[in-house]
């Protein structure tokens, strides 16, 4: 679903969502003020923007505790090969494609920093990559977040539109007769 493709109602949807995640169609009904039926629909629709659970669980509550974040020079025709490739291995738990000098952000869990090591030795073995760095990820200064942006956009999408009005300059006064 297209961003523009929400209104009002879907952000102020997300944003009750995110602040009470569990709430019940009911509830989120009372909140946002319309009916049970409508937030029903309207959720339903938003599914396509609602991220999947696995985003929520914390791999360090697997036993996971090191986040790093590999980057990935890769030939660029054995793209689709090494995507399958990083697939198979479950400590992979992003990969993004992006512009630059690297080709791949790739993002992994490690028990510990020999697990980081077997992972990153498994990612350079793979088909079409041509060289890795590895940056250890020390703290999370900023947790993920969109309720800012839910809000930016929400004030956006509410403030009346103006008009342009034309720049004040100095008075003029009639000429002198």
């Amino acid at each position: 679903m297209p961003s523009d493709a929400l209104d009002e109602l879907d952000i102020r949807l997300l944003r009750a969502l995110t602040e009470e995640p569990r709430a019940t169609a009911v509830a989120l009904a009372e909140r946002v003020g319309l009916s049970r039926n409508t937030v029903q629909a309207r959720l339903a629709k938003l599914e396509a923007v609602l991220a999947s659970f696995e985003n929520r669980i914390d791999p360090a509550a697997l036993g996971y505790p090191l986040t790093a974040f590999i980057t990935v020079q890769a030939t660029q025709r054995l793209l689709d090969q090494l995507a399958s490739a990083l697939r198979t291995i479950p400590e992979v738990v992003e990969v993004v494609g992006v512009a630059g000098e690297t080709d791949l952000h790739v993002r992994v869990v490690a028990t510990d920093t020999d697990d980081l090591y077997r992972i990153a030795g498994q990612i350079l073995d793979a088909p079409g990559v041509e060289r890795t760095s590895t940056a250890l990820a020390m703290r999370r200064l900023v947790d993920f977040r969109l309720t800012p942006l839910l809000e930016k956009v929400l004030t956006e999408r509410v403030r009346p539109a103006r008009r342009p009005t034309a720049p004040a300059g100095p008075a003029r006064s009639a000429p002198a007769r």
